[in-house]
C-alpha cells in the first residue's frame, strides 16, 4: 500500500489546492486494518454513579442553573443598568396595568385576576427566569384559551348555589357564585399548566417547542388574534350575547353578534371606535418616530384614565354602558385550587402548557440572539411551570410572555429583568392602593385596548406570499393551522396543526428527491447530471442518490426510483432474457424444420432433373454452414443483458435505517447480481454502518467490501473490476 500524501497550497496567491494520494478503501479494509475503536474501560456501573456523583462544583452549577438570577445579580453594573432598567419598567408596567384589566375579560374572569396575574407570575420570573428582556403575564392567545376552558366548563346559563364554591376565600369576596366558579376553573388550570411545564423541564423536554414550527406558530396565533376580535365585539358593540366554545365557535359567536345587531349600544360603540382609533393612532407614531421618542406614548394607560374620567364625569351606566365594578383592595389569601375540576382540563392544560412555552422560547431566544446571551429551554420550562404553579395558589390565570409588552421592555432601554420587577410592583401598588379608581372604567375601552395590540398579529397575514414564493410545504402548514384553529377552536385547532406538521415530515421523507449524479471532471465532485452540464456519468456507472433516509415508509419508493433512474430493472431485464431464449429456441426449431425439408426437396429434384457437381457443392456448403450455426442456448446468456454493469448508492444522506430499509436494500442487490450488475455502497457514515452491523445486513455473499468511504472509492474500484477478464480476482 502506497503512503498517503497531502498537500494543501496557495494556486497563485488566490486558490487553496488539495492534493491526496491513497489506496483505494473499502469498510472492509476500513474496520480491519485502518480504524480500531476506542476501549472503554469505565464500567456501567461508573459512569451511573459519575452521573449521580455530587460535589461542590456540581452543587453549584445546579443551584445557578436553577436560580439564574445569581449568575447576573452580584455582578449587577448598577451605575450603568440602573437607570436604563428603571425606565423600561415604569414604561412596561404602563402598558401592563391596563392589558391586565383587559386580557381578563378574555380568560372570562373578572378583571382584578388579570392584575394578581400581572404581579406573581413576573414577581417569580424574575428569579427563575434566563431571558433578560421579555415580559411576563398576561397574553392575548393564552388568556382566549383559558377563557374557552371556563366558558365549556362554567356556561353563563349554569345555576349554580354557593355551595358549590368550595374555595372560602373566593366565597367570601363580592362574586356571583357563577364568577367564582369560573375563577376556580381558570385556577386548577393554571395549576396543571404549571405543573406540566415543570415537569417538562425536568425531564429535559425543552425540545417539543421545535414542533411548533414558525409557519405553524404564526398562523395558530393569527387564529387567535380572529377568535379574540370575535369575542370582544360584544364588548366594543354594547350587546348581550352567550359565550361559545368548541368547534365553530367563531361561527356561532358572529352569527350571534350579528343576529342583535340591532341592539347596538350607541354610546358604548362611540367610547369604543374612539378609543380604538386613537389607540391606532398612537400605535402609527410610535412605530414611525421610534427612533426620536425616549419612551414609547403610553396610549394605553392614557385610554384607561380618559375613558375612566369620562365614566365618572358621565355616568355611563345609566346609558348600559358595561363598566368593570368591584374591585377589591389589597391580595386575596392564598388557597389551594379545587382539584376535583381538573380531570376535564387535562387537554386543556396540555394545550397550553405548550403553546405558553412555544411563545416564551421564540421570543426568548429572539432577543438573546440580538443582544449575545444564551437562554435555557429547559429551564424557561422549569421557570414557567413554577411561576404558573405557585401563583395560582394566589388566583392568578395562566401566563407567558406577552409580544408587545416585551418590545416596550427592550426598546425603552431594558438590561435585566430588574425592569419586569419594577413593573410588576408597579401592578402591586395599583392593587393595594388604587385598584377602587378603575371601577367605573368602561368594558368598551379594555375591547378596544385588546383589538389594537392584535395588529401585529394580523400583519401576519404578510407571510402567505414569501411563503408562496419559498416553501409551499410551509405555506400549507401556515394556512392549514389558521383554518383548522378558527373552525375548530384553539385546542383542537393546535392538534390539527401539529398533526398536519408531522404529516409534511413524513411526506418529505416519503418523497425525497432522487437523481443520477456524474462526476465533473479532475474535481473528484459528484453532482446531478440533469442539473449540472459540466457533470457527466461514467460508462456503465450508475450513481444513484437520495436525499432521505431509508425506513419503513420509503422502502420501496427508494427501490422503485432506484429501477426508474438507473434504468435497469432487473425483472425486466430477466424477462427480456427469457423471451429471448424463447425466440431463439423457436428460430433454431423453425431452421431446423427448413433444412428437413430443403433435403427432402433436393432428394426429389436429383431425381428429376441431374444437377452439376460444383452447384450440388455449394447447396450443400450453404446447408451445412446453416447447420454449424450454434444454438445452444448458452450463446443467449454470454451477451451482456445491461450496457451498466455497476450500480452505486450514495449514501451521504441517510441518517438512520431500519429493518424494513435494510431488507429492501439486501433484496434490490441479489435481484441486480441475478443480473450481472453489481451493487454498492458509498458514503455510508459510521451510526448507519452500525445499524447495518446490527441488523445483520452483511453476510458472506453481501460482505463490508461492498461498503465504500466516498463516492470516488466506490467509482474507480467499480472501473478496476469491470476491466479485469472474466475470472479474475476482485482483490484490490
Amino acid at each position: 500500500m502506497e503512503p498517503e500524501e497531502a498537500s494543501a497550497q496557495e494556486d497563485g496567491g488566490s486558490r487553496l489546492m488539495l492534493r491526496v494520494e491513497r489506496p483505494v478503501y473499502d469498510e472492509e479494509f476500513l474496520g480491519t486494518r485502518l480504524l480500531h475503536r476506542k476501549q472503554s474501560s469505565t464500567s456501567f456501573r461508573q459512569k451511573l454513579s459519575d452521573k449521580f456523583r455530587c460535589s461542590s462544583e456540581r452543587a453549584k452549577a445546579a443551584a445557578l442553573s436553577f436560580l439564574p438570577i445569581l449568575t447576573w445579580l452580584p455582578s449587577y453594573p448598577v451605575k450603568q443598568y440602573l437607570m436604563s432598567d428603571v425606565i423600561s419598567g415604569l414604561s412596561t408596567g404602563v402598558v401592563q396595568l391596563p392589558q391586565g384589566l383587559a386580557y381578563a375579560l378574555l380568560a372570562a374572569v373578572p378583571p382584578v385576576y388579570g392584575l394578581y396575574s400581572s404581579f406573581y407570575p413576573v414577581l417569580l420570573y424574575t428569579f427563575f427566569g434566563t431571558s433578560r428582556h421579555i415580559s411576563i403575564g398576561t397574553f392575548a392567545v393564552v388568556s382566549l384559551m383559558i377563557g374557552g376552558a371556563v366558558v365549556r366548563e362554567v356556561p353563563d346559563n349554569m345555576v349554580i348555589g354557593p355551595t358549590n364554591v368550595t374555595n372560602s376565600s373566593l366565597a367570601n369576596e363580592d362574586l356571583s357564585p357563577i364568577d367564582a366558579r369560573k375563577v376556580q376553573v381558570a385556577v386548577v388550570l393554571t395549576t396543571m399548566v404549571g405543573i406540566i411545564q415543570f415537569v417538562f423541564g425536568l425531564l429535559r423536554f425543552g425540545f417539543v417547542a421545535i414542533y411548533l414550527t414558525e409557519p405553524l406558530v404564526r398562523g395558530f396565533t393569527t387564529a387567535a388574534a380572529v377568535h379574540v376580535v370575535i369575542s370582544q365585539l360584544k364588548y366594543l358593540l354594547g350587546v348581550k350575547t352567550a359565550r361559545f366554545s368548541g368547534p365553530l365557535s367563531a361561527v356561532y359567536s358572529v352569527n350571534e353578534v350579528f343576529s342583535k345587531i340591532e341592539q347596538t349600544n350607541i354610546p358604548s360603540f362611540l367610547l369604543g371606535l374612539t378609543c380604538t382609533v386613537f389607540l391606532y393612532g398612537i400605535k402609527v407614531l410610535n412605530e414611525r418616530f421610534k427612533q426620536n421618542l425616549p419612551v414609547p406614548i403610553p396610549g394605553e394607560i392614557i385610554v384607561v384614565i380618559v375613558s375612566t374620567g369620562v365614566s365618572y364625569g358621565i355616568p355611563l351606566e345609566k346609558y348600559n354602558v358595561s363598566i368593570v365594578g368591584y374591585i377589591p383592595s389589597g391580595l386575596r389569601a392564598p388557597a389551594v385550587p379545587d382539584f376535583s375540576l381538573a380531570l376535564n382540563l387535562i387537554p386543556d392544560a396540555f394545550a397550553v402548557a405548550i403553546v405558553g412555552f412555544s411563545m416564551s422560547i421564540s421570543l426568548s431566544k429572539t432577543f438573546a440572539l440580538k443582544h449575545g446571551y444564551s437562554v435555557d429551554g429547559n429551564q424557561e420550562l422549569i421557570a414557567l411551570g413554577l411561576c404558573n404553579f405557585l401563583s395560582s395558589f394566589f388566583h392568578t390565570f395562566a401566563i407567558t410572555c406577552s409580544m408587545s409588552r416585551s418590545l416596550v421592555q427592550e426598546s425603552t432601554g431594558g438590561k435585566t429583568q430588574i425592569a419586569g420587577l419594577l413593573a410588576s410592583l408597579m401592578v402591586l401598588l395599583v392593587v393595594l392602593v388604587i385598584g377602587f379608581v378603575f371601577q367605573p372604567l368602561p368594558q368598551t375601552a379594555l375591547a378596544a385596548i385588546i383589538i389594537v395590540n392584535l395588529v401585529g398579529m394580523f400583519k401576519q397575514f404578510r407571510d402567505i406570499p414569501p411563503l408562496w414564493r419559498t416553501s409551499k410545504i410551509e405555506l400549507a402548514i401556515w394556512l392549514v393551522s389558521f383554518v383548522a384553529s378558527v373552525l375548530l377552536g384553539l385546542d383542537y385547532g393546535l392538534l390539527a396543526a401539529i398533526a398536519f406538521a408531522i404529516i409534511t415530515v413524513i411526506y418529505r421523507t416519503q418523497s425525497p428527491k432522487s437523481s443520477i449524479l456524474g462526476h465533473v471532471a479532475d474535481t473528484g465532485l459528484y453532482y446531478d447530471v440533469n442539473t449540472y452540464e459540466e457533470a457527466s456519468e461514467y460508462e456503465g456507472i450508475k450513481i444513484f442518490h437520495s436525499n432521505s433516509s431509508i425506513y419503513f415508509a420509503n422502502s420501496d419508493r427508494y427501490v422503485n426510483k432506484l429501477k426508474e433512474k438507473t434504468g435497469v430493472n432487473p425483472k425486466e431485464l430477466q424477462a427480456a432474457q427469457e423471451a429471448k431464449r424463447k425466440r431463439k429456441k423457436k428460430d433454431d426449431k423453425e431452421q431446423n424444420s427448413s433444412i428437413k425439408i430443403c433435403a427432402e426437396h433436393k432428394d426429389a429434384t436429383e431425381e428429376v432433373v441431374p444437377q452439376s457437381q460444383e452447384m450440388q457443392e455449394v447447396r450443400n456448403g450453404e446447408l451445412e454452414a446453416k447447420h454449424s450455426e450454434p444454438t445452444s442456448e448458452a450463446a443467449v446468456f454470454l451477451e451482456p443483458l445491461s450496457p451498466v454493469h455497476s450500480i452505486i448508492l450514495d449514501w451521504t444522506a441517510v441518517n438512520f435505517i431500519d429493518s424494513v430499509g435494510a431488507k429492501a436494500i439486501k433484496q434490490v442487490i441479489k435481484e441486480y447480481a441475478s443480473v450481472d450488475v453489481r451493487v454498492v455502497i458509498a458514503g455510508c457514515n459510521r451510526t448507519v454502518l452500525d445499524e447495518l452491523n446490527t441488523l445483520q445486513f452483511f453476510s458472506k455473499e453481501l460482505s463490508t467490501n461492498m461498503v465504500f468511504p466516498s463516492v470516488h472509492d466506490a467509482v474507480l474500484r467499480c472501473q478496476c473490476s469491470s476491466s479485469r477478464p472474466p475470472g479474475a480476482s476482485s482483490e484490490a
